[in-house]
């Protein structure tokens, strides 16, 4: 690159500048699970059985409360947000069930937030670790999440001024793990929803969109999305 477009001491210095402000500001985590982490989960599970995967994000969090195959997850007496049912089954590669199997989830609330990452929010906020039953299966009732603006008032707003925008399609986030198994890290999108098409996260695959519909009570939507987890190598 600084061959092809004969890079001045200029420009040089102003992204050494750069570099070394993001480091300041505290961005790498995010900057490198925005523009680069995309790309290191394609090589590592281009081959792999199964579900398909994507990235993790910065908001994952261990130690969520434990909860039954049929649950709620912890969320604010009124909670905003349209009703949402998620169920699905966890299941080997091969389509043996896996009861027992463990599904940490996570998720932004409808106005973005992530619980640990926002203020004002209580500590486990939309967050779970859900054990399924003796058939594999689960559900969860919670509520749609929203889009959401990653910062922009850091060093990754200058970058991403010269050509991006800063948004991530809503979404809910997976991790199901099981004995003898490869964990599954994944996230699900909705069918139409905004910036589906251009992620800035570029985490987005055909295989990972859902498509809800409505409630059997008429109140909110269901989703259906079963996990197929690839044996340890």
């Amino acid at each position: 690159m600084i061959r092809r477009h004969k890079v001045t001491y200029a420009e040089y210095d102003a992204l050494k500048a750069w570099l070394i402000q993001v480091g300041l500001d505290g961005e790498w985590p995010l900057f490198l699970d925005v523009w680069v982490e995309h790309v290191v989960e394609e090589v590592n599970n281009e081959a792999r059985l199964g579900s398909k995967g994507t990235i993790e994000g910065p908001y994952y969090v261990p130690g969520a409360p434990a909860l039954s195959a049929d649950a709620t997850l912890p969320m604010r007496e009124g909670e905003s947000g349209t009703p949402l049912v998620f169920q699905g089954q966890v299941r080997s590669a091969d389509g043996t069930p896996l009861p027992g199997a463990l599904v940490d989830f996570w998720q932004a609330d409808a106005d973005g937030l992530y619980a640990q990452f926002a203020p004002g929010l209580p500590e486990w906020n939309l967050r779970g670790s859900v054990t399924v039953d003796e058939k594999g299966t689960f559900r969860i009732r919670t509520v749609e999440p929203a889009p959401y603006q990653i910062p922009t008032d850091g060093s990754r707003g200058k970058l991403i001024a010269a050509g991006w925008h800063a948004w991530r399609p809503a979404h809910l986030h997976l991790k199901a793990s099981a004995p003898g198994h490869q964990t599954l890290t994944t996230q699900l999108y909705f069918r139409g929803g905004e910036h589906v098409s251009d992620d800035i996260a570029s985490a987005v695959k055909p295989e990972l969109i859902l498509d809800p519909a409505p409630a059997a009570d008429g109140n909110g939507h269901k989703v259906h999305y079963d996990l197929e987890l690839a044996p340890e190598q």
